[in-house]
């Protein structure tokens, strides 16, 4: 079969309970030219019994390394693929999902990388719902809101990658977000509509533990692409952070006799988080969701050459709010 190899990494540490699920999606995968490698961050659990069964499949190194941006910018560097992707160690590639990035690439020669929908599945691999967030490509929405792209589904080009660098090592919660910024400020990223991968959620995992420590790092990573330190993407994941943690104080400062008291403060927290982070979410760039855009629209394009033209269209009484 013609086409291009695809490098597959996965970054892994002590997850020897997920990780046999995860290889076996990279490997049923119907696109035969696949090259899968394994970076193992020194695990001491079952993960090296487990990756022996598939050795003559895939390759496994096992060493020390400096974080999970370091072991998947390792596998990229190792990789002879001209498409790469990393799919981390607890979670899944849907069937089809290799062959159905690799002919989207080849049909958008522009585009930089790819990404499709997903779902999100519990500690047990049961499907919990769809990825909510996933959406067409929006430079400024990516850029100043929101990461609605699920890493899981992302296939990149290697010479885009070379351009633009690989994984900042430093980044620990937000080095997928980081990493589609700049390539989107480069080239277009294409939107698949199949479902591709799936992100596994349940309680011991990095993003859900990292608290305030991921909530510090994706604001100093926002301000270096927008050059404001409070973008609405802090204001976002930041206040739906931070009001659990301020509901977790309450209830552990509040003796037993005060909780109708805590109950009360927790319920205005919450309130007034949400409220902020609709208006913000609704607010910030002036396209709303049933396709309404604002006063005032922030939108951004990669470069490019040629005409823009912008269409739109209102309803018949549409002159009345001109």
């Amino acid at each position: 079969m013609s086409g291009p190899l695809v490098t597959i990494v996965t970054p892994s540490f002590n997850q020897g309970s997920f990780i046999r699920a995860t290889i076996e999606s990279v490997l049923s995968q119907d696109y035969p030219l696949v090259e899968y490698i394994i970076m193992d961050g020194g695990s001491t659990d079952e993960t090296a019994s487990v990756v022996k069964d598939y050795a003559s499949r895939l390759t496994f190194i096992s060493e020390k390394d400096r974080g999970q941006s370091h072991a998947i910018n390792k596998g990229f560097q190792m990789a002879r693929g001209g498409v790469v992707a990393w799919l981390n160690s607890d979670d899944l590639y849907l069937p089809g999902s290799v062959r159905t990035a690799v002919e989207t690439l080849e049909n958008s020669p522009a585009a930089g990388a790819v990404y499709g929908d997903g779902y999100l599945i519990d500690h047990s691999g049961q499907i919990l719902c769809r990825f909510p967030c996933t959406e067409a490509f929006n430079l400024w929405k990516l850029v100043y809101l929101s990461d609605y792209i699920l890493q899981q589904t992302v296939y990149f080009r290697r010479d885009v990658l070379d351009q633009v660098g690989y994984l900042d090592e430093d980044l620990h919660y937000t080095m997928d977000w980081d990493i589609l910024i700049r390539i989107g400020m480069r080239y277009p990223l294409e939107y698949i509509r199949k479902y591709m991968g799936c992100l596994r959620e349940y309680p011991g995992a990095k993003t859900s533990t990292g608290g305030a420590l991921r909530i510090r790092e994706l604001r100093d990573m926002l301000a270096r692409h927008t050059g404001t330190r409070y973008s609405p993407g802090y204001i976002v994941y930041g206040l739906d952070t931070y009001h659990q943690i301020w509901c977790r104080k309450i209830e552990q400062l509040f003796t037993p006799t005060l909780r109708p008291l805590s109950t009360m403060a927790q319920s205005a927290i919450r309130f007034g988080a949400g409220l902020i982070i609709g208006q913000t979410i609704s607010r910030s760039q002036g396209l709303y969701s049933d396709g309404w855009a604002g006063r005032l629209l922030r939108y951004m394009l990669p470069p490019g050459n040629g005409q823009l033209i912008i269409e739109g269209s209102l309803p018949g009484w549409g002159h009345l709010i001109g």
